[in-house]
């Protein structure tokens, strides 16, 4: 059985999230991390960099959130056959784990998370989803990091019709609010 590892509000919600929308069975491993369990020799074992979420499936241990996603989407068969709708998923999740976060914070967030929220406002115009027509783990890359970028960062997606349509759209699946929110 997957494990998943991870605390409370922390990134492991993310896969959490995926976790509960394709409907396998898993274990998430709820670590106490102010009591440094992801500091001990058991946990480093599997993240050798001491940091949540991390994924045990058979012999494979995986850490990184993105990496995760990307490899229950593959392992699941969730990823389409063809070359450039993958290509078009891993971009979205690298953006929402990458590019997205760094531009919340500092200067950046006046700066360049604008311009990048107005491209993610375009590209969801008139779609309900990121890739094609359909649910796919670079919704929940995206969705995750917007909906944190709401709660955490005080984001106003306002200016961002589609970007808030979008958001409203995913924090009314019933898995983004296990995942996410916590609630049963």
């Amino acid at each position: 059985m997957i494990q998943l590892y991870g605390g409370r509000q922390t990134r492991a919600a993310i896969v959490h999230w995926y976790l509960e929308e394709l409907g396998i069975p898993y274990e998430f491993v709820v670590m106490d991390m102010k009591a440094g369990a992801h500091k001990q020799a058991d946990f480093l074992a599997i993240n050798p960099m001491g940091k949540v979420p991390a994924l045990v499936d058979g012999n494979l241990k995986l850490w990184e959130s993105g990496a995760i996603l990307l490899y229950l989407a593959d392992s699941q068969g969730k990823m389409p056959e063809d070359a450039g709708l993958r290509g078009l998923i891993y971009q979205w999740v690298l953006f929402a784990n990458s590019s997205l976060p760094q531009a919340m914070t500092g200067e950046a967030k006046e700066t360049q998370l604008p311009k990048l929220l107005a491209a993610v406002d375009g590209a969801l115009l008139g779609n309900e989803f990121l890739v094609a027509d359909t649910f796919t783990v670079a919704d929940v890359a995206m969705a995750s990091t917007l909906s944190y970028a709401e709660m955490l960062f005080q984001i106003d997606f306002s200016p961002y019709s589609a970007v808030q349509s979008y958001l409203g759209g995913m924090t009314q699946r019933p898995a983004f609010r296990k995942g996410i929110m916590g609630q049963d």
